[in-house]
């Protein structure tokens, strides 16, 4: 090492190279180790994330040098097999971080801000060494002074009790998808704690990038309004996936205690078979009138929660514009409203010359449809000529992978 004594947080983040110099990851979080006799915690090893979602145990034993910006490794070769923690396993950062503790002299309760580790002569790391924070609230920020392992109690124990700020802050600026990596891999009790205290739309999109059991976990260890106003933010199609899985009694009551217009567009998705058209499309895809401006159409493809899929074309439809439509006219792709004066109505460039789906329409035949056509969205349209929703490439593909996608390691 380049240090004999290595604060663990100026880990979190360093790219992990091989001894070639090649990039294998970067560092998440560290592992640490309970020991009955109280004595200071041991470093076992390093949570490296391979590619985005996958994390990777590496024995600490592999580490040769830290500096600022890397970590390297005295081998190439790295355990593919998804980390999982163990008993008696802690990890440093997720669960140690601003955590409780008490200065045994003076009895002062402290918040613990960092460890930091150091190598015996048997070439262990040990947590030797703690930074503490003394503060009256969470939000005041008191002066850090450095103690010693055994200066200080409750660290490795349930007596300790961590809040969720310092990790809350770390995923604040994280891709939705990232996050739910991220807390899949905490143990049940923090991954709820940090769960709830995520805001209902920011939990929503954490939840659609979950695996099956875990949205069913989180979703149903909320109360019931809680459940149903984070049921509300998510896409409509996502909510009646997770709604589907649930018992008869349960899903209609959440569907009960949502918004009647929020619970009105999941209804109706559930009310198709699940490897069909409808039950794949969502039911908010981008729905104009005909006497739209172009310039109109592109302000609205430009909302940041629109997904790409979503935005590469409108809908255009006589009144309503809200699914099941009215007449269903045609579709205009992105490309074509960037090439036309702002001032043009939609209606004017509607392209009618491909059929849509019907809602019955099964996932082979979708796909046939996809390929066939190169698209990456397209529209659903009932017997009646009206628009129910959009299938899109990202829905679609999540039905035809594995149940348990997420959960693979490639």
């Amino acid at each position: 090492m380049t240090a004999s004594r290595v604060y663990l947080t100026r880990l979190a983040g360093l790219t992990v190279l091989d001894p070639d110099g090649d990039v294998v990851g970067k560092v998440r979080d560290v592992v640490l180790t309970q020991r009955s006799d109280g004595s200071p915690a041991r470093v076992i090893g390093l949570v490296v994330e391979i590619t985005r979602g996958r994390q990777s145990f590496v024995p600490i034993s592999q580490m040769v040098t830290a500096d600022n910006s890397s970590l390297r490794l005295s081998t190439g070769t790295v355990s593919m097999r998804k980390f999982e923690l163990r008993p008696h396993e802690v990890l440093a950062i997720a669960q140690l971080l601003d955590r409780q503790v008490v200065v045994r002299d003076s009895g002062a309760h402290v918040w613990l801000v960092d460890v930091a580790m150091e190598q015996n002569r048997t070439r262990d790391w040990l947590v030797t060494k703690v930074a503490v924070r003394e503060r009256s609230h969470r939000l005041s920020r008191g002066h850090v002074r450095q103690l010693d392992w055994h200066e200080v109690s409750g660290v490795m124990t349930r007596y300790g009790k961590q809040d969720t700020a310092t990790l809350l802050e770390e995923l604040e600026d994280q891709r939705a998808a990232d996050v739910a990596a991220r807390i899949r891999d905490l143990p049940d009790e923090r991954r709820q704690e940090v769960a709830e205290a995520l805001d209902d739309d920011r939990l929503a999109d954490v939840l659609e990038e979950l695996p099956d059991d875990d949205q069913r976990e989180i979703l149903g260890r909320l109360d019931d309004e809680r459940a149903a106003d984070v049921l509300s933010e998510m896409d409509p199609d996502d909510a009646a996936d997770l709604l589907g899985e649930l018992p008869a009694g349960e899903r209609e009551r959440l569907l009960g205690l949502m918004e009647p217009d929020e619970a009105t567009p999941v209804r109706q998705l559930l009310s198709y078979g699940d490897d069909t058209a409808g039950g794949v499309m969502t039911s908010e895809p981008v729905i104009l009138p005909p006497d739209t401006t172009i310039a109109e159409a592109l302000a609205r493809v430009r909302r940041q929660e629109l997904s790409p899929a979503l935005a590469s074309q409108v809908y255009v439809t006589r009144p309503p514009s809200t699914a099941p439509t009215g007449h269903f006219l045609g579709v205009v792709h992105i490309q074509r409203l960037l090439r036309e004066a702002p001032f043009e109505q939609v209606g004017s460039i509607t392209d009618d010359n491909l059929d849509p789906l019907a809602p019955d329409t099964d996932l082979q035949e979708i796909t046939r449809y996809f390929a066939t056509y190169n698209l990456v969205a397209a529209p659903v349209v009932d017997e009646a000529g009206r628009l129910v929703g959009a299938v899109t490439v990202d829905d679609l593909l999540d039905h035809l992978l594995p149940e348990d996608w997420r959960e693979h390691d490639g």
